[in-house]
């Protein structure tokens, strides 16, 4: 999968995403078990990544949320992550994103420190639906130009990425995992 590929709308990223799961499930390109969304946000939604394109240099970007996709590799070495907003190589390894685009959350303020959601490709592509209203301001107008095609939802829903988003393991699908837990399951080569 190359980067030029692939849909992609800026500031977007969960849909980025989802576009991204559903290619990888028309075409074939890799098993879908082996895929996993990963939410990036915390309670305060201020959550610092860096090699972004969006940011300055060394800089991070601090975003209310970001969403990647992982693919597990047959060992941890072999993992890769998809951001389409990153500066680094697409796919990159998850070692690479970790040290350079996620870094720890040891020395920076605990009001920026990192949760993440991780959800399975095929619960994200049956659940996951956005109507796109966080992208407008109070007069209607788009923060942001949505997407080409329509926005996405299920047979029962509109509008669920606040479930996403969020924290709170009592909400929505996957599970939550601290920066440094999941990276440490990760690097360890277990699953989520």
């Amino acid at each position: 999968m190359k980067r030029e590929d692939c849909e992609y709308t800026s500031c977007y990223c969960e849909e980025n995403v989802w576009k991204l799961c559903e290619s990888v499930r028309s075409e074939r390109t890799a098993p879908l078990e082996e895929l996993f969304v990963v939410f990036i946000s915390n309670d305060s939604r201020t959550v610092p990544l860096w090699k972004q394109k969006s940011g300055r240099g060394d800089q991070p970007v601090i975003w209310d949320y970001h969403v990647v996709l992982l693919q597990l590799g047959p060992t941890s070495s072999s993992s890769v992550v998809y951001d389409l907003d990153s500066e680094l190589p697409f796919p990159c390894s998850l070692e690479l994103y970790a040290t350079q685009a996620l870094r720890s959350d040891r020395h920076i303020n605990p009001a920026y420190h990192r949760k993440l959601r991780v959800v399975p490709a095929d619960s994200f592509l049956s659940s996951f639906a956005s109507d796109r209203s966080h992208m407008r301001n109070a007069d209607g107008s788009w923060r942001m130009p949505p997407p080409p095609y329509p926005p996405i939802h299920t047979a029962e829903c509109q509008m669920n990425l606040d479930d996403f988003i969020s924290m709170s393991p009592s909400v929505g699908v996957g599970t939550v995992f601290s920066l440094e837990h999941f990276l440490q399951r990760q690097l360890e080569g277990s699953s989520p």
